[in-house]
């Protein structure tokens, strides 16, 4: 049997490698948005027209300086977060979809590994730039630039990992979303840390910067290794073979020269290369339906996904950021409220949802339970929006201690880590092994989806408050 041939993922370097490229994925992105009031207060500062204009003239400093610039420096750090909302979501997006169907037109390594470096140059440009002196508008034109640039590789990459690990079971997805978890939780306590420090934002973020290429040249070594890895090959070439053939190679490889002569052998191996023979001619009348096909079989998965990440991204952080603690006063506790109960709580909890999907799997990829599940987690809408959020308007507050709030988000994180995960892992097993790539890449298109949408909805829920 096939089973019987499969080869071991030794140490867990396969399973370990697809949790470094989660991290990858995501962790320059999460320091990039850890680094927003280093952004911010660079475009408020207005220090780098005054230096400029001092050597000039101190006349044409006095009179001119303190007018339109400053003004206009304060109207783009106004602006900032919501024009890097759109410079990320609506990339992000794009690529993703545009991924999802071309991704068989262009070579795997091309799009992960081009991906990784162009990801590493910006980042290698941002931290450099720490050190530049610029005046505002062109300091805020090109970090927008660079923010697309992240976003629209980032997406390229992310879409083509998990069609990756649709070609491997089910739970090599699982990495990659606990890597994404991860990711989170070192930009959480990256953001506590520089707040204990007492640092300067600029030194933070120069810091996050160079940690994030770092960890980017990491993830390219790793994953020039993979194909190194036995375990990983033969998933490879059960895509391009299909599980027929690769039974039969492995049978002839494990049997002694001397057997393989006769002529029971021979008939599968011919029947296997008729298989191989007629499957390009057979591919192509497929292939227009296949999209539909794969789309049908996963839309309940797809669809779950996007739900459950519509509901995340509209609440946290937009509503969740605006909480006050009711019991901080004066007290250390007020600095450190919302890194510590909201954003590391969150990634913590996140992260352990995506982690239990590795050793738990339940309900099945079949069960009703799941797409129960995703829609009982509209629970969080009041829950959250009663919290102590200010500045507010039309609700009450009804779970005012911090104790609430703590709570609610943890449940909120490890449900969206947990059935996210399951979503993601399931998809691409619900089609046929050849068709797992696209269903990755698909699964991938409407978790940006999600993320989109809970972007745009995050304005409405923050209003109704």
């Amino acid at each position: 049997m096939t089973t019987s041939h499969q080869p071991q993922d030794r140490y867990k370097a396969v399973w370990l490698i697809f949790f470094m490229l989660g991290l990858g994925t995501l962790l320059p992105w999460n320091f990039f948005m850890t680094a927003t009031q280093y952004f911010t207060n660079r475009l408020d500062m207005s220090q780098n027209m005054s230096l400029v204009t001092a050597e000039v003239s101190k006349d044409i400093q006095a009179s001119a300086a303190p007018t339109v610039p400053l003004r206009k420096w304060n109207s783009l750090s106004a602006i900032f977060n919501n024009v890097m909302t759109l410079c990320a979501m609506l990339p992000l997006l794009f690529f993703t979809c545009l991924n999802s169907f071309l991704h068989q037109r262009i070579p795997q390594s091309v799009r992960i590994l081009g991906s990784l470096v162009a990801i590493l140059l910006v980042f290698l440009t941002t931290a450099i730039l720490v050190k530049v002196q610029l005046d505002a508008l062109p300091f805020f034109i090109i970090t927008m630039l660079k923010i697309t640039l992240i976003n629209s590789f980032g997406a390229i990459l992310q879409g083509s990992l998990f069609g990756l690990a649709g070609l491997l079971p089910a739970s090599y997805t699982a990495p990659i979303m606990s890597g994404q978890g991860l990711a989170g939780f070192f930009a959480s306590m990256a953001m506590i840390c520089a707040i204990a420090s007492g640092s300067g934002l600029s030194e933070s973020a120069f810091g996050y910067f160079i940690t994030a290429c770092a960890v980017i040249i990491l993830t390219i070594i790793c994953y020039l290794g993979l194909p190194r890895l036995e375990f990983y090959r033969y998933y490879q070439q059960l895509k391009l073979e299909g599980p027929g053939e690769q039974e039969t190679k492995l049978d002839l490889i494990s049997k002694d020269p001397s057997t393989t002569s006769r002529s029971p052998e021979e008939h599968p191996r011919a029947g296997n290369e008729e298989s191989r023979v007629s499957a390009p001619n057979s591919q192509p009348t497929n292939k227009s339906h296949s999209i539909k096909t794969i789309l049908k079989n996963i839309s309940v998965l797809a669809l779950s996904v996007c739900f459950i990440f519509t509901i995340t991204i509209g609440l946290f952080p937009a509503v969740t950021v605006e909480v006050k603690s009711s019991i901080a006063g004066n007290s250390t506790w007020e600095r450190y409220f919302i890194p510590v109960s909201c954003f590391l709580n969150f990634n913590v909890f996140d992260l352990l949802g995506r982690i239990l999907t590795a050793v738990f799997m339940w309900p099945g990829k079949d069960s009703r339970w799941l797409p129960g599940l995703v829609l009982a987690r509209l629970v969080f809408l009041p829950l959250l929006l009663l919290c102590n959020v200010q500045p507010r308007q039309y609700l009450p507050v009804v779970f005012k201690h911090d104790a609430w709030f703590i709570v609610f988000v943890a449940a909120f994180a490890f449900s969206n880590g947990y059935l996210a995960s399951l979503c993601m892992c399931f998809g691409p097993k619900k089609v046929k092994p050849v068709e797992a790539e696209t269903a990755g890449a698909i699964m991938a298109f409407f978790l940006c989806l999600g993320l989109a949408l809970g972007a745009v909805f995050s304005f409405l829920f923050r209003a109704i408050v």
